[in-house]
């Protein structure tokens, strides 16, 4: 379904015929295992797409049952040795990658935006933060903290030892292929873990291609990848006996599934999954710059971020001059392909499948009478773009404020009291993130306290650092990325108890 108004936006196209990537650019569409690509056993693929025209760029193989109980076999042969390294030479190794990567990150961005579409201010932000997660995580494994050894209980000593899980199966999205699949790697591999990983069948490009170049720094079976379907690939890593946890980033249904999958062997699961962050307005914010700070916030990779600032819910005394604020700044977005220039801001969504879902939430709202300040439809032409999209008049309970959209859209809410748009921004299935404006530091403090979610920003949005955790409540799932935190979820705490008794 597409809908079409009338709207400023205009897609900008590249101007060359040279395609962002060539055939050589491009790792082997095959399955990484044991150290080495492996041709599909089945011979299905499934074609990788340009989302700026809908032209298959390439294909990549349908993994089978077998292929993953290869890799999972793999990997369970490396844990030993992997996971007894002293951190030294764990952290070397990591370091050793994020060098590699430095050394291909042109390339990396080229394949990260031909594959998803992501403008090239995205998709080169991706890949620095994928080689600073893997410097961070080489760090942060040789400074681990536990409770100090100690006599708990008269003449026994105890000691609190870290250690590896095993081996653990990793599950990434299509909208951060590449720095999503870094945020579960590199704490994965720094706590001593290998893994089997499955990305995403429409983006996987940059996940093959980062196997290629670390193939020569990893011994065999520490990191393995099988391509294909959730149904597939992911169902057996999350119910494969020998994989001793599950982690993912994904949709709340993936979530669930994997979940279930992984509840008959009881292996550990990590899931960090939707979002639908509320940004609350309070009237002594400065508008401007919460304005400014949601151009970027909430349509940062096209809305396809699940801690963007897609839900407002503003002051009515001063919620006519935020929106007005708000569309100014929105009008002046540049909407293209990657290769149209470095100013493109919005490119198209991932697939023809999110581009019909997302059109499809656009539809509903305006039929429900929700009017569109900015935007609000489909921009015509090939690929997968919609116009960059602010919905006003948004009554309490509406869809679209309530449903992750995951597009370029924020609707726009308003309220009374202070007790009014903390139970508003609570009023919904996830918890990842949300944002509090205000020049009122008690109120700031109080308010960023009541409210749900993993992270809570004060008068920013989308704000990160390798430094502090990123995980939500709820819907949202459990478990921690980035920082220490993620360190420890990839481990395991053993006491061992000394009778020092003479």
């Amino acid at each position: 379904m597409s809908i079409s108004v009338s709207n400023p936006a205009q897609i900008r196209r590249s101007q060359t015929p040279e395609k962002l990537i060539s055939a050589e650019d491009l790792a082997p569409g095959e399955h990484f295992i044991d150290g080495a690509f492996r041709a599909g056993s089945s011979g299905a693929v499934t074609d990788v797409v340009d989302p700026c025209n809908g032209e298959p760029i390439t294909s990549v193989a349908d993994g089978t049952v077998e292929e993953v109980d290869a890799a999972v076999a793999a990997a369970v042969a490396a844990k030993r040795q992997w996971g007894s390294m002293v951190p030294k030479e764990r952290s070397e190794i990591l370091h050793r990658i994020a060098d590699r990567l430095s050394e291909h990150s042109e390339l990396l961005a080229r394949l990260e935006s031909a594959n998803t579409g992501k403008p090239f201010m995205v998709s080169e932000d991706d890949v620095a933060g994928t080689i600073d997660t893997f410097r961070f995580m080489a760090g942060a494994l040789r400074a681990t903290t536990s409770m100090a050894a100690g006599t708990y209980a008269a003449e026994h000593l105890s000691l609190i030892l870290r250690e590896p899980l095993g081996v653990v199966g990793v599950v990434t999205p299509w909208n951060y292929p590449l720095l999503m699949g870094a945020w579960k790697i590199a704490p994965i591999l720094a706590a001593g873990n290998t893994l089997v990983l499955k990305p995403s069948e429409q983006t996987p490009l940059t996940t093959l291609k980062f196997a290629e170049l670390v193939a020569d720094i990893l011994p065999p079976g520490v990191f393995n990848v099988v391509t294909g379907r959730g149904s597939i690939v992911g169902a057996r890593l999350s119910d494969h006996p020998d994989v001793d946890m599950i982690a993912l980033t994904g949709s709340v249904n993936s979530g669930r599934a994997v979940a279930r999958g992984a509840a008959e062997s009881l292996k550990r699961v990590h899931l960090e999954l939707g979002g639908k962050a509320p940004v609350v307005i309070f009237p002594d914010a400065d508008l401007a710059a919460a304005a400014k700070s949601l151009r970027a916030a909430g349509y940062w990779n096209s809305g396809q971020e699940c801690g963007a600032a897609c839900r407002v819910l503003v002051h009515e005394s001063v919620a006519d001059r935020f929106t007005e604020l708000l569309v100014q700044e929105v009008s002046t977005l540049k909407v293209g392909e990657p290769g149209a220039g470095p100013e493109i801001e919005i490119g198209p969504l991932t697939s023809k499948g999110h581009f019909d879902r997302v059109v499809g939430y656009l539809e509903r709202a305006r039929r429900a009478g929700i009017r569109a300040a900015a935007g609000g439809a489909a921009l015509e032409g090939p690929g997968y773009f919609v116009a960059p999209t602010v919905l006003v008049s948004v009554p309490d309970g509406a869809e679209c404020s309530r449903e992750e959209i995951f597009g370029p859209v924020i609707t726009i809410e308003t309220f009374d009291t202070e007790e009014e748009a903390i139970a508003r921004a609570n009023d919904v299935p996830f918890g990842l993130a949300a944002s509090v404006w205000t020049e009122d530091a008690r109120r700031s403090h109080d308010v960023a306290s009541r409210i749900d979610a993993g992270t809570v920003w004060v008068n920013s949005h989308l704000v990160l650092a390798n430094e502090v955790p990123w995980g939500g409540f709820k819907g949202s799932g459990y478990g921690r990325d980035l920082s220490i935190y993620a360190l420890d979820d990839y481990s395991r705490t053993k006491h061992v108890m000394h009778n020092r008794g003479r």
